[in-house]
């Protein structure tokens, strides 16, 4: 590659595709694009990504380079200091890059910015993976909004729509850098122990997995959404989030792909509910911008004396889905096996950790965060702040989910229960729930000797409950 050509830098963040993606369709609208990727792995500190987030980027990287006809350059450290070294050896005239919202992203990227600003080298960022940014959707007092529905419909619906997706560009003037011998398999992002293989056949990471994944949700998924996404073993949830997290799909190709479908019959609850979900993220990541402190302190400061408990009994037992409890146990057994949890059970396990265990919503956070392969810090955080009462736009402390009601309302055949929890798949469903009610009988016919090959309940549900609505009481305001 010469080096005394006018170069644009367009640097991939999460933002791994090529449609739709403003700040590299701008770049190669310059002339010369040398696409980039660097692994942050200096100033992500306690935010580095977990395990099932690396397996994941590690595949999209691969898919994103094959669709760059092998022109992406790959890098690992400092972005300052590798920016800086690209600067230096070729003839740049501009660096474009899509804005990332994490409080660390943010600081980071303007040190970025006016570092290379002052060598008078243009830098130019632009949304690419929100529909309305957050310090756009405000109040009439210009105050942020800390409750969803006014925020959603109030703010983000009366705002301007969200922008129309931008076709795919030429890549015909794609370069790279030759001088770079980092290769994808050096950032070492796939661990040594094949934990994954279940992962690998259920997901397809990168831009053409996530457009699959939004057309067949959208044909098969769309119609029932509203009620249907409750039911974990129904196909009305669209499992898009780890595809819109990497950016291979943007927000706004899901808005106007599912807005497309308006016209068909009875559709319209449905739609309405499955782009207000898309507002959820949106929310999330207005409070990330406007409380950067979200991830770590509570939004609600009289939680800050909330008597949470320590017992690594009770959290190792949750964590590998041993609770005696079987829609918990089968909702932690699904995130450990295949990288994601349905967003109802989501629910029901982190209710039962912060409310019925008492452990503190930092440890799921935690655990979430190293396995979910769509870990968001964004909506992470917002959404264990809002299982522990803590948030602000929160479940209020005193709202309990009950696993075994639970389990019977939105698993009445067990079909989601039994595929995760397999020793209990000859267990009558009228026991499922609580399998220590079985008689003996019952359970010696289907194999299930309890605190063998299946726990029994590591808390009591009543007492647990007074336990939590006691310790909320302690922090009430009178």
């Amino acid at each position: 590659m010469s080096a005394k050509k006018n170069i644009s830098i367009f640097w991939f963040r999460q933002d791994l595709r090529i449609a739709d993606n403003p700040g590299l369709t701008d770049a190669i609208e310059k002339g010369s694009v040398l696409p980039i990727y660097i692994y942050d792995n200096v100033n992500s500190k306690e935010y580095e990504m977990g395990s099932a987030s690396k397996w994941w980027l590690h595949h999209s990287l691969g898919n994103l380079n094959k669709s760059l006809n092998n022109n992406l350059s790959i890098y690992a450290g400092d972005p300052q200091e590798v920016l800086r070294d690209l600067i230096n050896n070729f003839n740049v005239e501009s660096v474009n890059w899509n804005r990332c919202y994490e409080p660390w992203r943010i600081q980071r990227d303007q040190n970025i910015k006016s570092k290379i600003e002052e060598q008078g080298i243009e830098v130019n960022t632009f949304n690419g993976s929100l529909l309305w940014e957050p310090f756009k959707i405000l109040k009439k007092d210009e105050t942020p909004y800390r409750v969803f529905s006014p925020y959603y419909r109030k703010g983000c619906l009366n705002a301007e729509p969200p922008r129309i997706p931008i076709k795919s560009p030429s890549l015909s003037s794609l370069m790279k850098d030759d001088f770079n011998e980092l290769t994808l398999e050096d950032l070492n992002l796939i661990p040594d122990i094949k934990w994954f293989e279940e992962m690998e056949r259920l997901w397809e990471p990168g831009e053409a997995g996530a457009q699959k994944k939004l057309y067949d949700f959208l044909d098969d998924g769309l119609l029932g959404y509203k009620e249907g996404r409750n039911f974990p073993s129904q196909k009305n949830v669209s499992q898009l989030s780890p595809h819109i997290h990497y950016g291979e799909v943007s927000p706004n190709q899901v808005w106007y792909a599912a807005k497309q479908k308006e016209d068909q019959t009875g559709i319209e609850k449905d739609l309405g509910h499955f782009l207000s979900e898309l507002g959820w993220r949106e929310f999330s990541y207005n409070l990330l911008y406007h409380f950067p402190t979200l991830p770590r302190e509570n939004l609600q400061k009289k939680f800050d004396n909330f008597p949470w408990q320590e017992n690594k009994k009770f959290s190792e037992s949750w964590k590998r889905g041993l609770t005696g409890y079987p829609i918990v146990d089968a909702g932690m057994r699904e995130l450990w096996q295949t990288g994601y949890m349905h967003n109802r059970v989501r629910m029901i396990v982190g209710s039962f950790l912060v409310k019925n265990l008492l452990l503190h919503w930092h440890e799921g956070e935690k655990w979430f965060w190293d396995c979910l392969i769509d870990a968001d810090l964004a909506s992470n955080s917002a959404s264990w702040q809002w299982v522990a009462g803590s948030g602000a736009d929160a479940a209020p402390y005193f709202r309990i989910f009950n696993p075994i009601s639970q389990g019977i309302k939105f698993d009445p055949e067990g079909e989601y229960t039994k595929k995760f929890l397999p020793e209990l798949k000859d267990l009558p469903t009228k026991y499922l729930y609580s399998p220590w009610e079985a008689p003996a009988d019952v359970l010696e016919k289907a194999n299930v000797k309890l605190g063998e090959n299946y726990p029994g309940p590591i808390v009591d549900l009543k007492e647990s409950r007074e336990r939590a609505l006691e310790a909320f009481d302690k922090i009430r305001i009178k």
